[in-house]
Parts: structure tokens; sequence; C-alpha cells
């Protein structure tokens, strides 16, 4: 196995009810450590830059629209193998179909206002990592 870093989001659906506490319990009672962390209302140019890749998608306005509605958390997590173990943590994109006790299953409220964005590969993990916090911000 091989320690890994991530990206998590805590979204606004998720601030907004105050879970934040209670998402980052479920990383750190799971062996992931947070090793950077701060809570920021993005920019709709943020938004619109993170988000970029599903730019010709249907529900990319939509998406950019609700991340810019409120404050997020964005942190940096590490862990062993903590992109798929933080994927597993947070379920499935709709809370309906997650399994019980992920993420998404006790605080999702649908598709969207889901809590939690995560990266899905090492290689985006970083990249999305480097978008939001430089070196000095990340303490390991």
């Amino acid at each position: 196995m091989a320690k890994q870093r991530t990206l998590s989001i805590i979204k606004p659906d998720a601030t907004e009810r105050n879970l934040t506490g209670k998402i980052n319990s479920i990383f750190e009672e799971n062996g992931l450590r947070i090793i950077a962390q701060k809570r920021i209302h993005l920019s709709r140019r943020q938004a619109e830059q993170f988000y970029a890749v599903h730019k010709e998608r249907p529900f990319y306005g939509e998406l950019v629209d609700y991340m810019i509605s409120g404050p997020v958390v964005v942190q940096a997590l590490e862990g062993e193998n903590a992109v798929l173990k933080n994927r597993e943590l947070m379920g499935a994109t709709d809370p309906a179909k997650a399994d019980a006790g992920t993420i998404r299953k006790l605080y999702g409220e649908g598709i969207e206002r889901n809590a939690v964005h995560g990266s899905d590969s090492p290689e985006n993990a970083a990249a999305e990592i480097r978008f939001f916090f430089s070196d000095t911000e990340i303490v390991g």
C-alpha cells in the first residue's frame, strides 16, 4: 500500500448545515489525516477553472452556480491509498445509491447537494491540491 494525498471539498450544502466536524471525523477515524485545510468562498472564476473538465457537460453551469452559493472547506488528506479510501468513504455520487454509513448516504441531499467532492485519481489529486494549496500550506 502506498501513502497518497487527495483533495476533499466539503460542499456548500454541508457547510450550511454545520457538518464539517462530523465529516472530518469520518476521515480521521478511517485513517486519513488532514494535512491542509481552509474555509473559502469560491469565486465564479475559481469554480469555472476547477470544474473546467466538465465545461461541455449539461450540468456545468448549475455545478458552478452551486459551488459558489456558499462557503466550502477545501482540504488535503493523506493516508494509505488516500484516493480510493476517500472515494469509499464518500459513497456513490447519488446519495440514494450510496452504501449505508458513507458520507453521502448520511449527509447528502441529492446528486448535486451530496456534501463532498473527492479526487478521482492520484494524478487529479495532485493537480487539485495544487489548485488550492501552496507547498507551505501543506503540513504533513
